[in-house]
């Protein structure tokens, strides 16, 4: 008996596929799909949100001195002119940043094996690169799933059976979490 459905693709499409389901899944929060996708992208999506309930409080804060460079009032780097040359002006700003642990690194690294990078676009600049933005999907996993699933022993996503497929008639699922 085969340890997984083969979907009728080859490996690499295969793996593509729940992949890219496997994003859709955990940055919108349900996707439709049929039974048989949906209980391969289950499998994999229940061990990510495992992964990140055991390591969401695997970190140290740490306090960085950086670099930052000036902007004025349009958001323009302020250049001054010094010995002839434009040079950019820096301040140094004091930050808090989260260090992860090696476990923790190592979790983080396995996600990104699994999950594709997303760009929201916001709806007023459909189809232009001006005001899109990378979420980050690991960061999502750890700080908002592995809280709200931390009293879980388990079962983040739930299959409900919509019905029949029009075009060819597969049975349509809703994939969502719980």
């Amino acid at each position: 008996m085969a340890k997984y459905r083969k979907l009728g693709r080859t490996s690499s499409q295969r793996k593509a596929l729940l992949r890219n389901q496997v994003t859709a899944l955990l940055n919108n929060g349900k996707i439709v799909t049929t039974e048989a996708k949906a209980k391969e992208v289950q499998k994999i999506a229940e061990g990510l949100i495992a992964l990140a309930i055991k390591e969401k409080d695997n970190f140290e804060t740490v306090k960085v001195t950086a670099k930052v460079a000036r902007k004025d009032k349009d958001g323009k780097r302020v250049k001054e002119v010094v010995d002839g040359k434009k040079k950019t002006v820096y301040d140094e700003v004091e930050k808090e940043i989260k260090k992860d642990m090696p476990s923790r690194l190592h979790a983080r690294r396995q996600m990104l094996k699994v999950l594709y990078t997303v760009t929201e676009v916001p709806s007023t600049n459909a189809g232009k690169k001006k005001g899109t933005k990378e979420v980050d999907l690991v960061a999502k996993l750890f700080d908002e799933y592995g809280a709200k699933y931390a009293d879980r022993k388990g079962g983040y996503t739930r299959i409900v059976k919509i019905g029949q497929r029009k075009g060819d008639g597969a049975l349509e699922v809703l994939l969502e979490l719980v």
